[in-house]
């Protein structure tokens, strides 16, 4: 066996043992703080070594407190270096403060469902309101035109995530195929068993014959997972089946709003409208406070067309379980619904759109003014105000803390600029526990002080933290990789890495590097036939368009290779990884340039 087989074989067994010391994570997090060198570093450093994580989670950094953007990057970073440290004591129940405000925010849905019983009634609806309200309707109207029978059906798809019936870890869709079958009364009936027939016969046939179906689900079920160091977020799981067509409803509005220069598949737009609106300062970046926790049923109702609203309305869950309490909702959907992120995009657009149109007499300036993806809005800053408005009138809350249109600092979809400079901060999510994580953590240091030298150099005072958490691990796991592997080693320059040339002619160089595949089981059920027939996963579009244009193709082909090698009864689990090292070709190689 060849030296380098063996050390391939060392590296692939010992690695999974490999625990990170716990006081690795505190020395790190001090030399960080220490590296930038800032009033607001010590200010950190001390709220985190005399462990008062309340006055750290509560922390924030005003923009128009600093007079130029290396002063304002480094506050930034610091401030924002622990915000989603999940091992933060905070004092409080995370959990408990989550359903506090999503319960508040219910009681804002319900008064603006009142609100919209009778709007002749309401003090907001009077002159701009009015006329705004209307064009935001008929925009809706026009985007959205009309549907088929076939288009849902068509549209269909499993999300990634749990149902009311299936959890996360199991949510694969052969799984779903298999043995979802929950569904609310209100969507039942409107499928006979001869629509079922005729739009799916293989589906059918097994989910008629399975004696399960249907499984009447009362309606969604609440839960809550983690945000950031200070706050959980709500999300409600829906029933299987009612996530199927909610995704394909999804799909739909998602489809439309590409037709006007909306793309939900990208965040590369908002991102660069956010840098623009940092220099030229014409362009606030806007942010709204639980966006789908307070889109109320009255307002959907009041802005979509009335077949659209009707189907929205039998695909939604009415009710809802938070614990052992029955809930009719007040809002119309929320997260977890497979409609809710394309909906409140839509209504955010139009209403935008229709905020310019009022301003400037026309909307022909909207396509290059306005982006929105979700709840982060990009709008001009003449038209804020009546944005504000509208939004206030359809009962929506923006987040002042995170809608920028007075500084020279604009954030939206993780892109943070101040006056064009990229001041993107770096998060530390959690404890280094294994190799994986060190090799993160090292990764977005030298990527951090790679953007603060503008993309030529690295900035020095983090060259001996990047040392020092390389040296967290053993010798034989400083994997030394290329940029554009991702985290599968520590990135660096070709003269610090040292790959071995390639031999028998191929062009390139060596190196290992770690890759995270999924764990698998495999099952010979008819869920799996019917997986496959349903084509492969729609999310391999998805995730190659956020990719930059130099790797997409690569990526794309390597992601229907390995989806094609591994069909069979092979199916991943989600969320569940097994690392391995393994052996790359890199032809060229990324050079981060030199520590200055």
């Amino acid at each position: 066996m060849s030296s380098e087989k063996r050390s391939l074989k060392f590296l692939r067994k010992e690695f999974q043992a490999f625990r990170v010391a716990p006081e690795v994570t505190s020395g790190l997090i001090e030399e960080f703080l220490q590296s930038l060198d800032c009033a607001r570093s010590l200010t950190v450093y001390m709220l985190f070594k005399y462990q008062e994580h309340g006055q750290l989670a509560a922390l924030e950094c005003d923009p128009l407190a600093y007079s130029n953007a290396g002063e304002f990057r480094d506050a930034y970073a610091a401030t924002s270096f622990l915000s989603k440290f999940k091992d933060l004591n905070l004092g409080y129940d995370l959990e408990e403060k989550a359903l506090e405000k999503f319960g508040r925010f219910e009681l804002l849905c319900e008064r603006t469902n009142n609100r919209f019983k009778d709007l002749a009634c309401d003090t907001l609806f009077t002159g701009a309101t009015v006329q705004l309200h209307n064009a935001v309707v008929r925009k809706i109207a026009r985007i959205l035109g009309d549907f088929s029978a076939e288009e849902v059906f068509s549209e269909a798809n499993w999300g990634p995530g749990a149902s009311t019936s299936i959890k996360r870890q199991d949510a694969s869709s052969a799984k779903k195929f298999q043995c979802e079958t929950g569904i609310t009364r209100d969507l039942f009936a409107l499928l006979p068993e001869e629509l079922w027939r005729e739009a799916y016969p293989p589906w059918a046939s097994h989910l008629f014959s399975s004696g399960e179906y249907p499984r009447f689900e009362v309606g969604n079920k609440v839960i809550t997972v983690p945000k950031d160091a200070k706050a959980h977020r709500v999300i409600a799981v829906e029933p299987g089946l009612n996530l199927w067509f909610q995704l394909a409803v999804g799909s739909m509005i998602s489809k439309r709003l590409r037709r006007f220069g909306i793309d939900l598949r990208l965040q590369s737009v908002n991102q660069e409208f956010a840098r623009v609106g940092s220099i030229d300062l014409n362009l606030a970046t806007v942010d709204l406070s639980s966006a789908s926790d307070s889109i109320s049923r009255g307002v959907v109702e009041a802005l979509l067309p009335p077949r659209w609203h009707l189907l929205l309305d039998s695909l939604r869950s009415r009710f809802g379980t938070q614990g052992k309490t029955l809930i009719e909702w007040k809002k119309f959907s929320s997260m977890g619904n497979g409609f809710t992120f394309p909906l409140e995009s839509l209504i955010f657009y139009a209403t935008a759109v229709a905020c310019i149109e009022y301003v400037d007499g026309s909307d022909r300036n909207a396509r290059s003014s306005v982006s929105v993806y979700g709840d982060d809005v990009i709008i001009p800053v003449r038209c804020l105000a009546y944005f504000s408005r509208m939004c206030e009138f359809y009962g929506f809350v923006l987040n002042m803390k995170k809608t920028h249109s007075s500084s020279l600092f604009r954030e939206s979809c993780g892109a943070h600029y101040y006056r064009g400079v990229d001041v993107k901060p770096i998060y530390l999510k959690g404890n280094l526990s294994d190799i994986p994580s060190v090799f993160r953590f090292a990764n977005s240091i030298r990527r951090f002080a790679h953007r603060i030298g503008c993309f030529q150099f690295c900035d020095v005072r983090f060259r001996s933290l990047f040392g020092h958490t390389m040296i967290s691990v053993p010798k034989p796991f400083r994997l030394r990789i290329d940029n554009l592997l991702g985290d599968g080693g520590f990135v660096g320059n070709f003269d610090e890495s040292a790959p071995r040339r390639a031999r028998h002619g191929i062009e390139g160089y060596h190196v290992f590097h770690v890759v995270a595949f999924p764990k698998k089981r495999y099952s010979d059920g008819v869920g799996v036939l019917l997986s496959r027939l349903w084509g492969p996963p729609a999310q391999v579009e998805e995730y190659t368009l956020r990719l930059s244009s130099h790797t997409r193709k690569r990526v794309s082909d390597l992601i229907v290779e390995n989806d094609i090698a591994e069909r069979g009864n092979a199916i991943p689990l989600s969320g569940r990884v097994v690392y391995k090292v393994s052996r790359a070709l890199v032809r060229r190689w990324y050079d981060f340039g030199p520590w200055l």
